[in-house]
């Protein structure tokens, strides 16, 4: 590393007093105000590096003189945007109260808006001496450590605001910033894997013309890799492990890392929002890159380390009743080491800034909330009265935009699905599990699917919330690809380097008589038809889909269900043709095209299976092969594998824009999951007629055949056949 050097100033230093608001650096001609929250510390030290001879930097130090509530301050005239910084911060150094102060650490400012270098994990970036966790280290860590960075905020928008689509009306696309345009050839090579490369018109283009309305980019928030896996020679791929909350990831821009990040960024969703493509984030507030108290002192930890993580709540003696001893244990239910008290003020504040600042000043339209119920504890417990969700609830900014949980944490408490208050929709993954087993077969009957097929009542419908509130998906970065689920009974994890222990063993998937790729027509034949079985049921769904970038070409992953630490072709997107799987493509654009098309395919009201005008057809009717309507045995039919969808367009119980009643074409949905081809019969009746096939996975049924009530029509084994009223 480069050699640091550094000179401390004395109080006759250039130093305003500034003001405690707003937190970070904020700039602007005249000066740059500085403020940082430490309430327990003794002194802190504003530190500017600069360029130096040999490639180095140069170090100084300004002491900020003024505290107020907890924060201290001070402002500097002559801070040009692009400079670096951190602090330094003194105070007691008592382990067992929760106090890490140690000004031989470099602290990355929590409020930056842009952060500029590497971590390297070497012991003097951790607060204590290794081996002896009470001892203090005095090892500098600033050459090891990343920069704070001074930003201009200004930027043209040219009347570009967040986006406001319905619910109903929207489609996600979770992808990768780096990831989905790595190997993209349309895209100029050094735009390649960042906002840019995100942004350009290759890209846009495909994803409109696909029928995608959102991107959720998996996390953009400045985030540095754990020791455990640089010291494997791997590195954190997927970003779940933040340390700058108001930063875009330097690593993901091609213009630069000393602010211009931060104009790449916007420039991307300026070009997004004008392709009418949304931008949500994957962020994590549920933990922290510093991880348990024997991580490294980076920022937090140095700042206010018994404020920010969550501990052991000190167990009552039991004569007594008084409290028992402060313990420093972390209480850890995400898994990382660390969980993010979101009930302490400043943390909650943060948060909360974090979470407006993206939307006002970066212009994104939405979140999903990492590991949730970690964020919605008081004390241990789940409350849905929480700080954070009662403050986004009443926050004029945050409650219109589009918020998403993943309601689940890493304790076994922490499950929610279906708990979340209105209005947060969810990741669903007993649609993803449900909608698995159906395809491999191992559903008790057909009850569960169709209640996934219709929104998931059973989860959303009690709480005045409707079929949007559920993230529908088959798929997530985390976890096998759609081409992988049918292609690999077990996970291939060994590139990891955690001899395949890591990731889910419970993958709900079918390899179709062989392991792996194969030369095999049959078996290949079928597992591209099940791919696409998926993708159309997923889009056809009620509820919102959710599309795994590249699973609507067949992207592979070579059986990894995990990985989280590959930072290359087994994670990013293949966008040669050579190995695409076109036909599944064709069949997701279509049924999209399909959903878009006919608000009868997104409705925001819940079925009622009973006529919406009077002597017309049921809303929705659940029809068997033979062509009669469900009845109670067949739900719990181990043997049926063949569900009709009935759904009518006639009148659609959301009015128009202007209150106008609606009206639709019809549909007759057939999901066939058997082995063997199945007849079904077109009840005759007074509604519909005719129809014609607007999408098909049966090779023998193709688009645009035409069909009557009373026909019986062969389904080929695991198809789905869609019907449209032909008036």
């Amino acid at each position: 590393m480069p050699p640091v050097t550094w000179t401390r100033t004395g109080q006759n230093a250039p130093t305003w007093p500034g003001r405690n608001w707003p937190l970070g650096a904020t700039w602007t001609p005249e000066s740059t105000n500085f403020a940082v929250y430490a309430p327990a510390a003794t002194e802190v030290w504003l530190c500017l590096f600069t360029d130096g001879p040999d490639g180095g930097e140069e170090e100084t130090r300004l002491p900020l003189t003024e505290q107020s509530l907890g924060i201290w301050h001070g402002a500097l005239p002559d801070v040009a945007p692009g400079t670096r910084y951190g602090y330094r911060v003194d105070g007691p150094w008592e382990p067992a109260e929760g106090l890490r102060f140690n000004p031989a650490k470099l602290l990355v400012d929590p409020y930056a808006l842009a952060i500029s270098g590497e971590y390297f994990p070497r012991p003097e970036t951790f607060g204590y001496v290794h081996g002896s966790p009470t001892e203090r280290s005095d090892a500098d860590s600033a050459p090891y450590v990343p920069r704070s960075v001074v930003v201009d905020p200004s930027f043209d928008w040219e009347g570009d605001e967040p986006m406001k689509r319905r619910w109903r009306d929207t489609v996600i696309y979770e992808c990768h910033v780096k990831g989905l345009t790595a190997l993209h050839d349309r895209v100029p090579e050094e735009m390649r894997g960042s906002y840019a490369g995100l942004a350009h018109p290759a890209v846009t283009d495909y994803l409109t013309d696909l029928g995608v309305t959102a991107v959720e980019l998996l996390p953009v928030h400045q985030f540095v890799s754990e020791p455990g896996l640089t010291e494997r020679g791997t590195g954190n791929y997927w970003g779940y492990n933040s340390l700058g909350y108001f930063a875009p990831h330097a690593a993901y821009s091609s213009s630069g890392t000393r602010g211009e990040q931060v104009r790449e960024f916007k420039e991307m969703v300026k070009a997004l929002h004008r392709a009418g493509i949304e931008v949500i984030l994957d962020v994590v507030y549920n933990h922290t890159a510093e991880a348990g108290p024997l991580g490294p002192t980076l920022s937090f930890r140095g700042l206010d380390d018994r404020g920010f993580y969550k501990r052991l709540i000190p167990t009552p003696d039991e004569e007594t009743g008084e409290p028992g001893a402060y313990d420093d244990t972390y209480w850890d239910v995400t898994g990382c080491g660390n969980t993010v008290d979101s009930a302490n003020p400043l943390a909650l504040r943060l948060i909360l800034d974090s979470l407006r600042y993206w939307v006002t000043e970066m212009h994104v339209d939405g979140f999903r909330f990492d590991l949730m119920s970690a964020l919605t504890r008081t004390g241990y417990d789940i409350d849905m009265g929480a700080d954070l969700l009662v403050a986004i609830g009443q926050d004029p900014v945050l409650r219109h935009v589009k918020l998403i949980a993943e309601p689940w944490d890493a304790s076994m408490d922490g499950y929610l699905v279906g708990g979340m208050p209105p209005p947060w929709t969810e990741w669903n993954d007993q649609y993803r599990d449900t909608i698995r087993d159906f395809w491999r077969n191992q559903v008790g009957g057909p009850h569960a699917t169709a209640t996934r097929l219709a929104g998931s009542s059973d989860l959303y419908a009690d709480d005045g919330r409707s079929a949007y509130n559920s993230i529908n998906f088959v798929t997530a970065h985390d976890g096998f690809t759609v081409r992988d689920l049918v292609t690999y009974d077990h996970k291939h994890n060994e590139a990891n380097g955690e001899d395949n222990r890591d990731g889910t063993d419970n993958n709900r998937s079918w390899n179709h008589g062989h392991e792996g790729e194969t030369d095999d027509a049959d078996v290949r034949a079928v597992r591209r038809r099940q791919a696409a079985n998926l993708m159309a049921t997923l889009c056809l769904s009620n509820g919102v889909p959710m599309i795994t970038a590249g699973d609507e070409r067949g992207r592979t992953q070579r059986g990894n269900n995990n990985a989280y630490c590959q930072d290359n072709a087994i994670s990013w997107v293949d966008w040669s043709a050579e190995d695409a799987w076109l036909d599944v493509y064709e069949v997701t654009k279509r049924a999209l095209r399909l959903r878009r098309e006919h608000p009868v395919l997104r409705q925001r009201h819940w079925f009622e299976g009973r006529p919406t005008i009077v002597g017309g057809p049921k809303d929705l009717a659940w029809l068997h092969p033979s062509g009669r309507e469900m009845v109670d045995a067949d739900w719990w039919d181990h043997d049926l594998r063949t569900i009709g969808m009935f759904v009518s367009g006639s009148a659609l119980r959301a009015p128009g824009p202007r209150g106008e009643q609606q009206r639709d074409a019809s549909f007759m949905l057939w999901f066939h999951a058997g082995w063997q081809p199945q007849k079904v019969h077109l009840p005759e009746n007074d509604w519909v007629q005719e129809g014609e096939v607007v999408l098909s996975t049966d090779a023998r049924l193709s688009e645009g055949a035409r069909v009557r009530a009373g026909d019986r029509i062969s389904l080929g084994r695991r198809t789905v056949v869609v019907l449209r009223e032909v008036r």
